[in-house]
């Protein structure tokens, strides 16, 4: 319990434990945000570390000088792109002994026709939404999606949502209202991303629903 605290603490107050690490670490920041963008996406097992409000606060620092925007932009949007393709060889090669043993060979073949229909352009959108970028380039692996163009897809969709993500934090995060309001800025940039993933769900139930 005292863990899920402290986890939530770090999560809200991103912008305090940031400035922290810079303080103490300097230049190694930098790995420290590489490592963990790559683990948010390479990592099917670590989907709940900060993605889009880590970015952001990341932007917010950049802006007032502690880091360095290039080296931000270039460093994460390479641990992004490396973190999906890591993450779609672990399902191309873990998945299908996974769904042999543990679930029906159905779902491998419902994933590999939703991938065969919609793939391309779920690797970019997933990227704005929690948990499901985690998921979406495991479950292309699992799929047998082609690898070029999964790879052509999961490099505009990295660099798209790091650019968007840390330049959102560069022009916006020190306006004296969101610094002084940074843990409701974190809270609303999590609800809008999970907003899309909630509205779909909402339409299947509705779709079930209508169908009964």
């Amino acid at each position: 319990m005292e863990l899920i605290k402290h986890f939530i603490d770090i999560f809200l107050h991103l912008d305090v434990h940031l400035n922290t690490v810079i303080q103490e670490y300097g230049i190694l920041t930098y790995l420290l945000l590489y490592l963990i963008v790559f683990c948010e996406t390479g990592l099917v097992v670590t989907p709940i570390l900060p993605g889009d409000s880590l970015l952001f606060a990341a932007g917010t620092f950049a802006a007032n000088g502690s880091l360095q925007l290039p080296t931000l932009l270039i460093l994460l949007s390479i641990a992004a792109i490396a973190g999906d393709t890591v993450n779609y060889w672990i399902g191309n090669f873990l998945g299908p002994k996974v769904f042999g043993r543990f679930l029906n060979q159905e779902y491998l073949h419902r994933t590999e026709r939703f991938y065969e229909k919609y793939g391309a352009k779920t690797i970019i959108l997933a990227r704005f939404v929690p948990i499901i970028r985690t998921f979406a380039p495991f479950v292309a692996g699992i799929g047998k999606m082609n690898y070029g163009r999964f790879i052509s897809y999961n490099v505009i969709g990295g660099i798209a949502w790091v650019f968007i993500c840390v330049f959102a934090g560069y022009f916006f995060g020190n306006i004296p209202i969101v610094q002084k309001n940074f843990s409701l800025v974190i809270l609303a940039i999590i609800f809008i991303s999970i907003l899309p993933g909630l509205i779909e769900i909402w339409r299947q139930r509705q779709q079930v629903s209508s169908h009964q």
